[in-house]
C-alpha cells in the first residue's frame, strides 16, 4: 500500500543488498519514526553561476569550492547559500521515492534546507541547497544530522532514474 515507509520499514531495507541506506554514522540514533536522518559530510560555497536551458544541452551547474572545518570540526557559516554533501549513500529501490526536509532545530535557527525529489532508482550520496538566513550566522559540526528522508511507497515498480546525477558522489 502506498504511504511513508516507516522506521521498522527502512530498517529491514537497510539490512537489503543493495542497503536502502549505507555509510551511515549510527543508524540507531538517525532512524527516526517515518523516516532517516541524513548527516553533514561537507559544505561547499558557489563560486559560479549556472544555467538550465529546455533540452539540457546546455545545461551547466555552479561551481563550488568546500570550505574546511576548524580545529573542532566546525564551519562559521555567514548569512548565505551553500550547497551540502551528506556522508550517506541511498539506494532507491524502483518503488520508493524520497523527500529530504529540514530538521526542525535548523528552522528554529533561521536555517533550511531546499532538496529535490528523489526518485526510484536513484543511487549516490546527494546534495541539497542550504540557506542560512539568520543574520547572525550559524555554527554547522561535521556529522552533524541535518534533514529528515523520508520514503514514499508508489505501490508498484516504476522506471529508474536515469539522469545527470545517477551515482553522484561515491568516492
Amino acid at each position: 500500500m502506498p504511504g511513508a515507509l516507516t522506521s521498522t520499514q527502512i530498517r529491514n531495507l537497510v539490512e537489503n543488498e543493495p542497503p536502502l541506506i549505507a555509510s551511515f554514522i549510527n543508524l540507531e540514533a538517525q532512524l527516526q519514526p517515518s523516516g532517516i536522518d541524513l548527516t553533514l559530510k561537507e559544505i561547499a560555497r558557489f563560486t559560479s553561476s549556472g544555467k538550465i536551458t529546455c533540452d539540457n544541452s546546455l545545461r551547466r551547474t555552479s561551481e563550488f569550492e568546500v570550505i574546511d572545518f576548524d580545529n573542532n570540526r566546525q564551519l562559521h557559516l555567514t548569512a548565505g547559500v551553500y550547497l551540502v554533501t551528506y556522508n550517506e549513500i541511498v539506494n532507491l529501490p524502483l518503488n520508493l521515492m524520497g523527500l529530504a526536509l529540514p530538521r526542525s532545530s535548523l528552522l528554529r535557527s533561521g536555517v533550511t534546507i531546499n532538496t529535490a525529489v528523489w526518485d526510484p532508482g536513484y543511487t549516490g550520496r546527494a546534495q541539497s541547497m542550504l540557506s542560512v538566513l539568520n543574520p547572525n550566522g550559524f555554527i554547522l559540526e561535521q556529522n552533524a544530522r541535518i534533514v529528515q528522508l523520508v520514503f514514499l511507497s508508489l505501490g508498484e515498480e516504476t522506471e529508474s532514474y536515469r539522469g545527470t546525477y545517477q551515482g553522484e558522489n561515491l568516492h
